[in-house]
């Protein structure tokens, strides 16, 4: 429509449609089953100007997305602090933090796809042990049943639920967000934790994420700004 092309998603839970543009600029519109074609067009011609007005805001904050090198002095970032990389030959694990410094075994340095993979597979393991124990108070908080939780990528999204038929479904974070300060991976651990309740952004969804984070607006905001500055391997 419009000259822009959308992703259409039907979903048996939800009973609104709604519209996300993501992180790349695609868009994608979720719709209840048996919803009408008309009915999808005429939500998106309404929705007109907030998606200008989205993809205007994405154009005037294009990713930034660093390159690293994987030598001594390289600055590598975890839970918002900076760690300067050392190629050491000590053994042990190709990639840990010790002594304020993210050690990288010399084999998997010379190698560059090496060094990434070990690094992101480091990623993903401190990430997740750091998410499940963050997890289960977010989820009381929130009154919402504690779900799974993997640590992967998960493309151009920060985070993602998908309900289980049994239990509380599984919820995948981004390896990259563990860069971030702490409490903006609480953030998405919350956002995606709010899902469990409300399919969907609508305003039931933000009064139930404002509620357990009063300035969720403005954490959304720095998300942005310091999402499109990760190192994203």
């Amino acid at each position: 429509m419009d000259g822009r092309e959308y992703q259409v998603v039907v979903s048996a839970r939800r009973k609104r449609l709604g519209l996300t543009v993501e992180r790349d600029g695609s868009l994608l519109l979720r719709v209840p089953v048996g919803c009408e074609t008309a009915r999808a067009e005429g939500f998106v011609r309404q929705s007109r100007r907030w998606i200008e007005a989205k993809l205007g805001i994405q154009a005037e904050h294009r990713p930034a997305h660093p390159v690293r090198v994987f030598r001594d002095g390289e600055v590598f970032r975890y839970l918002g602090r900076e760690y300067r990389l050392l190629v050491v030959d000590e053994g042990g694990d190709p990639v840990r933090l010790a002594a304020g410094r993210l050690r990288l075994d010399k084999r998997a340095a010379t190698d560059p796809r090496r060094a990434r993979r070990e690094i992101v597979a480091w990623y993903r393991k401190s990430g997740l042990r750091w998410s499940q124990r963050r997890l289960q108070p977010w989820a009381a908080r929130m009154e919402v049943p504690e779900p799974g939780v993997t640590v992967r990528d998960v493309g151009n999204r920060w985070g993602t639920y998908r309900p289980g038929d049994q239990g509380a479904g599984q919820m995948a974070l981004h390896w990259a967000i563990f860069q971030l300060p702490a409490h903006l991976v609480d953030y998405v651990i919350a956002h995606e934790l709010a899902h469990i309740r409300v399919s969907g952004h609508g305003p039931e969804y933000w009064t139930l994420l404002r509620r357990a984070i009063p300035e969720c607006e403005a954490r959304k905001e720095e998300l942005d700004d310091l999402g499109r500055r990760l190192w994203l391997g």
